[in-house]
């Protein structure tokens, strides 16, 4: 078997923020051994499954129903739920279908929702997850992937890079074709296939406010492969694959399921889900203070919560770091560590300021007999925080000290958030009256205008429509 091209479906056509551009990357008869099953279990180590069961029932029950009607019924196909917050969806071998949850904040009923399962279904019928037209590894495809998912630009922009690469000659007739085949899947389920372009367009609307907030910063947006150079409403294209597809229409209608679907995402997260981070093993923090830092991965930490201090060692012991908060003063942190607390003269002393504050350190010679130490001072508030980095041996303070000074950079006060208990923005529905405006909304609920364009992305009015008395209309709100 060979590798299946990880295919971002309506996304990468509409090149949302955020989008798993390298998901496209396809790979060659070398890697062969590794299935759907493997990309799965990597992906959820960096992403996790969005933890709603009544929601992701509803998005297998939907899933499967697409499938029934498709060439493939009968067969199992895996539907999956991410807990992120890009516009994305995508497909990849052996009859896995992802949706991020992102991507639910922007759709508005269930038919626009039947639409993109529809359409990634169509990309794993039609064949075009295994195709081997790259040439990356196995392992290229699976790292590269978890590096875009946990928010890697750099990654980002090299997956873009290869991704148009490859996409010239194949993505043009792809799309088009899980297009054609996602809309006959809905006319026969009762849907209309015009939802489909109603979807497509907010994506297009989406990339258009991306590329506009890019260009505002003085950035560039790279777009993927750019299959509508049009709006998607005005594509003849599409618009013809579509309009096939209606003459398949199913006489029992099911509508749009837009009730049901407001019922389903009522509190869907938006944004960063912060409540679903797990909390590093190697964090220290300390919610008094409101200060934290992370040790060396695999190091443990003793603390003492009446002095606020840690010690931290590796499973070796032969190293500690550890931190002890002291009363500052008003001298630098530099005169602070000379004259307050009398630390001999420093090698290789300089200035430091993680998370933007005042600090100092330098490595404090062991002479013959002991071996050098790494000391550190950093201000937060009323204290100064002392870091000291020790080893057992001289031979080991290079290294070590690499690790020593790294885990001091991670400093830094505890947001306001996590003191909250980083609770994220939530989606709610509220119906519209004839004094209901975005901008009216704004002004409720203390958005800033990059956050009221988002509302009208969401609700499908941008860039300039408004809601009409009744419309039911979504809104972020912490």
């Amino acid at each position: 078997m060979k590798f299946l091209s990880l295919h971002v479906q309506f996304n990468l056509r509409a090149i949302l923020g955020g989008a798993i551009c390298a998901a496209l990357l396809m790979s060659t008869q070398s890697v062969a051994k590794t299935t759907g099953e493997d990309f799965y279990n990597e992906l959820l180590q960096s992403t996790p499954i969005y933890d709603d069961p009544e929601l992701d029932a509803y998005i297998k029950k939907l899933g499967n129903e697409v499938v029934a009607q498709s060439e493939m019924a009968g067969e199992k196909f895996i539907f999956t739920l991410l807990d992120s917050p890009g516009l994305n969806a995508f497909a990849t071998r052996d009859n896995y279908v992802y949706i991020n949850r992102g991507l639910l904040n922007y759709v508005s009923n269930e038919a626009q929702l039947v639409s993109v399962l529809a359409h990634e279904v169509a990309h794993i019928t039609r064949g075009h997850v295994t195709g081997q037209e790259g040439k990356a590894t196995g392992a290229q495809i699976l790292s590269t992937i978890a590096a875009v998912l946990s928010g890697s630009g750099e990654v980002y922009e090299a997956g873009m890079a290869y991704a148009n690469s490859i996409i010239r000659g194949h993505g043009r007739r792809n799309e088009l074709e899980a297009d054609e085949a996602g809309a006959e899947y809905m006319a026969k389920l009762g849907y209309k296939p015009s939802e489909m372009i109603s979807m497509l367009s907010i994506m297009k609307d989406y990339e258009m406010l991306q590329k506009d907030r890019a260009k505002a910063k003085g950035a560039s947006k790279q777009t993927y492969h750019g299959i509508f150079a049009s709006h998607p409403r005005n594509d003849s294209r599409l618009r013809t694959v579509v309009s096939r597809a209606q003459r398949l229409q199913s006489s029992e209608t099911r509508g749009n399921g837009a009730v049901q679907y407001r019922k389903l995402t009522d509190g869907l997260i938006w944004g960063e889900n912060f409540l679903a981070k797990e909390k590093k093993p190697e964090r220290y923090s300390d919610m008094q203070l409101r200060v934290r830092f992370d040790y060396p991965e695999g190091w443990t930490q003793t603390n003492n919560a009446s002095k606020h201090s840690s010690v931290g060692s590796p499973e070796s012991s032969d190293a500690k770091l550890s931190l002890t908060p002291i009363a500052r003063t008003a001298q630098s942190p530099e005169e602070y560590l000379y004259n307050f607390l009398k630390v001999a003269k420093l090698e290789q002393g300089r200035k430091i300021s993680p998370a933007g504050l005042k600090g100092f350190t330098g490595i404090l010679s062991g002479g013959e007999n002991k071996p050098d130490q790494r000391i550190a001072v950093i201000y937060y508030k009323l204290n100064a925080f002392v870091f000291s980095g020790e080893v057992d041996k001289q031979e080991q303070f290079v290294d070590t000290d690499k690790l020593f000074s790294a885990s001091i950079k991670t400093f830094r006060p505890i947001s306001r958030r996590e003191i909250e208990g980083q609770k994220p923005k939530t989606i709610h529905y509220v119906k519209a009256t004839t004094a209901t405006s975005f901008e009216a909304l704004g002004k409720a609920f203390k958005l800033n205008s990059t956050e009221i364009d988002d509302l009208r992305i969401i609700n499908g009015h941008y860039p300039s429509g408004e809601p009409r008395a009744g419309d039911w209309i979504k809104i972020f709100k912490q």
